[in-house]
This record gives structure tokens, C-alpha cells and sequence, in this order.
């Protein structure tokens, strides 16, 4: 099993993505969607792809678009492709890690100090809040934030977009507060319309034409 700092990796990773003005979305949304699978398999230095599992959980649709991005991310580095043309082997895959040992030991340490001045100086309001989530997050928190609850960075996009327009405010011009908790409702609005459009969708189906002639023999 590899050793991965899963939250340095990843503050690495989306800073890289925040200077790289290469990238789009798609790129992104693949990159998350590695991320988990090589998560799933305790950071194992290479895998094998399912492309039709990064592709769904990417939201990639196309097989070219597919194809294009993790071309792409293998060739600026994010990645290393190993594609293979044998049917009976599939391609490989070697994710790169973003953020060293000595980064690690130095971002431990700076903890540490913190904690050690902890006990000494009282820590203002305003630091508190940024802990508890009550500042405006970045485009970078917010993904990382839908990553660690396993739900697509598209979604992530989508959230930020929406609030940031609002000048991260609610009805009445008020402040929020707390934006994970925000985020975590979001979520469950999501999944309550997909429902509601499943269930919509099969009564569609069940319908009865308006213009059926009965007295037609079946």
C-alpha cells in the first residue's frame, strides 16, 4: 500500500488545477473520478482502467471526449496513461503524487505549532469561523469538499456558481454561515429531484394516451 496524505494531495492537486489554465471541468471531473478509484484500491502505484466506471463517474458521456482528457492529463503530467490495444488486458494507469514527504512532515510540524501556541494566545473569531466553515470558500475548498462525500466535482461547480452570484448570501442579504452545511442540503435536493423525475418518468410510461379509441378490438 502506498503512503498518500489524502487532504495535502489533494490541496496540491486543485492548486495545480487553479494555475493550469489548460484544464476545463472535464478534465477535472476525470481527475476526481481516478482519484476515487485509486482511493478504493489503498493507493496502489498502478491500475487497470474501467473506462465505463470513470467515464459514469466522471458524467463523461463520449468516448472520444474520454479518451481526449486522460490523453491530455497523462500528457501535462497529472497522470501516466499506459494504454493497451490487447482486448484481454486493459490499460493502466499511474496516478502522480502531488505534495512530498518533506511537505508532509513540513505541514505536521506546522500543526503542531499551532496547537503549541494554541495554549498561549487565544485564537480571534474570525479563526474560529474559518475552521467551522463561515467564510466564503474558494472554488478549491468546495471541490475538495464534494470529493471527500464522494459526489462528482460537476456538482461542486454547479454549488459555487450558484451561491458566488448570490455574493454568498441568503434571502433577506444575509451572511451564510456555514456553507458545508449548505453544501450537504444541496446534495440532498439533488438527490430528492433525481428521484422525483424517476418516479415522474414511470408514470409517464404507465399513462394512457389521451386519444385511445376503446372501441377498437385489442
Amino acid at each position: 500500500m502506498e503512503k498518500v496524505n489524502y487532504i495535502l494531495h489533494l490541496n496540491a492537486v486543485f492548486e495545480q488545477f487553479r494555475k493550469d489554465t489548460r484544464l476545463n471541468s472535464t478534465h477535472i471531473a476525470l481527475y476526481i473520478g481516478l482519484f476515487q478509484v485509486w482511493n478504493r484500491y489503498k493507493f496502489k502505484q498502478r491500475l487497470f482502467l474501467d473506462r465505463e466506471e470513470l467515464m459514469q463517474l466522471s458524467k463523461i458521456g463520449s468516448k472520444n471526449t474520454y479518451h481526449k482528457c486522460i490523453k491530455e492529463l497523462s500528457h501535462w503530467n497529472y497522470i501516466k496513461y499506459l494504454p493497451s490495444h490487447n482486448p484481454f488486458k486493459g490499460s493502466e494507469i499511474i496516478m502522480l503524487k502531488f505534495g512530498t514527504s518533506s511537505e508532509q512532515a513540513l505541514y505536521k510540524s506546522s500543526t503542531s505549532t499551532v496547537q503549541a501556541l494554541g495554549s498561549k494566545v487565544k485564537l480571534k473569531k474570525t479563526n474560529i469561523n474559518l475552521v467551522k466553515g463561515g467564510a466564503r470558500p474558494t472554488k478549491n475548498e468546495i471541490f475538495i469538499f464534494f470529493a471527500t462525500k464522494k459526489w462528482p466535482v460537476i456538482e461542486g461547480e454547479k454549488f459555487f456558481l450558484y451561491y458566488q452570484g448570490f455574493g454568498w448570501k441568503m434571502r433577506g442579504n444575509m451572511r451564510i454561515s456555514d456553507w458545508k452545511a449548505l453544501a450537504e442540503k444541496w446534495m440532498i435536493r439533488v438527490k430528492e429531484d433525481e428521484t422525483n423525475i424517476q418516479v415522474s418518468q414511470k408514470w409517464d410510461n404507465l399513462s394512457t394516451p389521451k386519444d385511445t379509441n376503446y372501441a377498437e378490438p385489442l
